[in-house]
């Protein structure tokens, strides 16, 4: 497994590449959750202009003569670009993050605003504030201008507004729910499937926003929600429930809806309780 001492030499020569300003771990190795088959995420945050040449000398440097980088956003609107990269016989990715995106993602957040975006990979959608999550929870390994580190600072204080704001979305479970119920007769059990998916994934945003704590990752967001103090009873055996055996004839799915429309009110009522108890 990489070690830290090659990880921290690792960054400073990243940062040495024009338009690089800052590199940080995520993941599980930032949380100290990490295995030995654990990759290591690195984000790299740059300003234009970004020597992706130089880059790609460094990843073949580091990796060997197969290893290649990515222009900015090839990978897609929200994800950016990057590499995956074999060093020391770890699998180590580079996820570029445009900075100046990241800080207005940060503003966006601070009053409230954000969104789902459309992005390979991510089924419910990008939200715009995971830049602003994964600063918070990521460890900075370089940051030569100390920018990073300052949002890193102000991010660590989880938005009121934000947490107002992805509480509300529960409104739109509700009109998910609502939506799937007009499928039932045809036994539609794929749009249902859909459906309850998204009405499960916010209720587990609604969740961690209530309790000031950043989600960053759609995979894992179901036991992380049922780890919370404040979750309804039994969420993540419910919650996977719902979306494992959702059924095909019209009285089996109309059930499934019903359990999912009591996870709802559930979470709606955990999440009503903790911000009267905060008042």
């Amino acid at each position: 497994m990489i070690s830290e001492t090659r990880l921290q030499d690792l960054a400073g020569r990243l940062v040495g590449v024009a338009g690089v300003q800052a590199v940080t771990l995520g993941g599980s190795r930032a949380r100290g959750e990490h295995t030995p088959e654990s990759d290591v995420d690195l984000g790299l945050y740059y300003r234009p202009p970004f020597d992706v040449d130089a880059l790609q000398q460094l990843a073949q440097a580091v990796a060997g003569e197969g290893a290649r980088v990515t222009a900015p956003g090839a990978w897609g609107p929200w994800v950016d670009g990057g590499a995956w990269l074999t060093i020391d016989g770890t699998a180590v990715d580079w996820i570029y993050r445009d900075l100046e995106r990241v800080r207005a993602a940060w503003r966006d957040a601070e009053q409230g605003r954000f969104g789902f975006h459309f992005q390979v990979g991510h089924p419910l959608g990008f939200p715009d504030f995971v830049y602003a999550g994964e600063v918070a929870l990521g460890r900075i390994l370089a940051d030569p201008s100390g920018e990073v580190a300052s949002l890193r600072e102000a991010a660590q204080s989880y938005p009121p507004r934000l947490r107002q704001a992805l509480v509300d979305r529960l409104r739109e479970a509700s009109f998910a729910l609502d939506n799937a119920g007009k499928a039932v007769s045809r036994g539609d059990s794929a749009y249902v499937a859909g459906c309850l998916f998204r009405v499960v994934l916010l209720c587990a945003h609604a969740l961690h926003a209530d309790a000031g704590r950043w989600l960053i990752n759609e995979k894992g967001a179901v036991a992380a929600a049922a780890r919370l103090p404040h979750a309804p009873t039994d969420f993540g055996p419910r919650a996977q429930e719902v979306c494992g055996h959702i059924g095909s004839t019209t009285a089996e799915l109309h059930d499934t809806l019903v359990n999912a429309r009591r996870l709802l009110e559930d979470t709606r009522a955990a999440c009503d309780t903790e911000r009267s108890n905060d008042r």
